[in-house]
């Protein structure tokens, strides 16, 4: 048995924010942080944008910012959470430079700001087109700095140890004490027992299995707090990011930046008709639901695979200056940004939803904390606005980390047993978890994706019942392995997904539901 102070599940911007200002102010509380693959790996080093934060107050302001992420939220925001985590951007992102992240600057040395989808003013503070990895670096560096903090990559959370597990004393509320985690080089299940567990394991895109994000993005976190009993809200608002590089195989793809369109970029259909003046005077810096929607139905109208974005009259050595990565990817495909268009198709990239958390991200659950993507804050509403993401990351670690500051958690004695998976045996047929994985990201593209209606939502809910029955029976009989239990989390949230859709009738934000008549798609504003 491992015991900790702090146990953070997750190795992307939240998690690592949480462990740096935790393990500087307290050196004599350990810090544990696990992660299932590498240690950067996460949906922060993938991040290209930026972090979205009030810098110019001349031509910007909170006011702005505010409205803007109320606006894409469509009507879903909470207002009071909006204006905190605007108006504690600049704090935030200071102690991010403090931390040795870099950013880009211009010719006058002021930050260099872009301007993204659902965004009035340049507010967009990026490191080329890597800033996810640039942030992700300069974390890291800072972790390894620290004694009291240890890091263990390959480590893969099975599942949150709460009451049903444990021994205690009286039960008032359902409290969390660690986690059972799996050694992924080892194979050996270690119990780590925590005062205070944070969950910060980021997305759920390979659900849909053509997505953004990385291939560890398969949900773990909610998965684990659902079957623990927190409340879990808003799983039907899954944002699909515009621009997806055309991939014919599928799987993880690579994202054209929502600043490319900043930058000035135009959709086409095959024709070379700019077809999103069609649906919004604001053309391609719409919202990302109403682009991805607007992409759907182009497609569908004329059976094509995809669309195509069109650099070819901007500055290209400008544009080769702010999207390096964007220019060698192209170039290695063979297409020639200053001449080709590039071919994209919508792909899952955010989960708006998630863990219902409070201002502090308390979930609810005691002593279970939340932070990133896996949290539902209040933030993002129906629909995230472009780069509001690493900013609420970089709040709510904060937020955690002084409401742990100020509170100290009583201990309690428990006595948590051991892993027991005694009569279980090695399954070797990893054909059928891969047949299932399949069949569930078909299921869920074909059924749950961008545009759904009610009579796929049931057929989508019937053949994952089917699915369920078959995988849960697998994990009782077998020993626990990283795909088996990711699988598992999936069809988790799957469910969530579907059953939260069924539940909403009303389209608002990234939610479409065909059979509902309010809020349709595509309205000109």
């Amino acid at each position: 048995m491992i015991i900790t102070d702090y146990l953070v599940i997750g190795s992307g911007v939240a998690g690592l924010t949480f462990a740096v200002k935790m393990g500087e102010k307290f050196p004599n509380k350990t810090v544990t942080i696990i992660t299932k693959g590498d240690e950067d790996e996460s949906n922060t080093k993938y991040a290209q944008g930026g972090v979205a934060v009030v810098l110019n107050k001349e031509e910007d302001s909170f006011q702005k910012h505010i409205q803007d992420t109320l606006i894409a939220g469509d009507g879903l925001c909470d207002e009071a959470v909006v204006e905190m985590v605007v108006n504690e951007g600049p704090k935030r992102f200071n102690e991010l430079i403090t931390w040795g992240a870099n950013f880009d600057t211009n010719t006058a040395g002021k930050f260099d700001l872009g301007k993204e989808g659902g965004h009035s003013e340049y507010r967009v503070v990026h490191h080329k087109d890597i800033t996810g990895y640039e942030i992700e670096r300069a974390l890291l560096q800072r972790i390894h700095q620290l004694k009291n903090t240890k890091l263990l990559p390959h480590h893969f959370s099975i599942d949150l140890i709460t009451e049903p597990q444990v021994t205690s004393i009286e039960k008032k509320q359902t409290r969390c004490y660690g986690a059972y985690v799996l050694n992924e080089k080892s194979g050996t299940i270690l119990t780590i027992k925590a005062d205070n567990t944070i969950l910060a394991s980021g997305g759920i895109g390979k659900v849909y299995g053509h997505t953004t994000n990385p291939i560890i993005a398969t949900g773990d976190g909610i998965a684990m707090a659902y079957r623990a009993k927190a409340l879990i809200k808003d799983m039907e608002f899954v944002q699909f990011h515009p621009t997806v590089l055309y991939n014919k195989e599928g799987g993880s793809s690579f994202l054209i930046s929502e600043a490319v369109r900043g930058f000035g970029a135009y959709l086409r259909d095959k024709k070379g008709h700019r077809f999103m003046l069609d649906y919004d005077t604001r053309a391609e810096l719409a919202s990302r639901d109403i682009v991805s929607q607007s992409i759907d139905k182009e497609l569908k109208k004329s059976g094509d695979s995809c669309v195509f974005l069109d650099c070819t009259h901007l500055d290209i050595i400008a544009f080769q200056k702010h999207f390096p990565t964007i220019y060698e990817k192209c170039k290695s495909l063979s297409i020639d940004v200053a001449k080709d268009w590039i071919p994209v198709v919508p792909a899952s990239h955010y989960l708006c939803g998630g863990i219902v958390v409070d201002k502090y991200g308390k979930t609810t659950i005691q002593n279970l904390f939340c932070c990133g993507e896996t949290s539902r804050t209040g933030l993002h509403g129906a629909n995230r606005l472009a780069s509001n993401s690493l900013l609420e990351a970089l709040v709510y670690a904060h937020n955690i980390f002084k409401f742990l500051s100020e509170n100290n958690s009583p201990y309690l004695p428990v006595d948590i047993p051991e892993w027991n998976d005694e009569g279980v045996l090695i399954n070797k047929e990893t054909e059928v978890i891969d047949n299932c994985l399949k069949e569930l990201q078909t299921l869920m593209r074909d059924y749950a994706g961008i545009v759904r209606s009610n009579s796929r939502l049931m057929i989508a809910k019937n053949k994952l019942e089917i699915l369920y029955t078959k995988v849960e029976k697998l994990y009782k009989e077998s020993k626990v392995t990283t795909a088996l239990c990711e699988l598992r989390n999936m069809i988790n949230v799957a469910y969530l997904i579907i059953n939260q859709s069924i539940e909403r009738k009303e389209n608002r934000g990234g939610f479409f539901n065909v059979d509902n008549t309010t809020n349709q798609v595509c309205k000109l504003v």
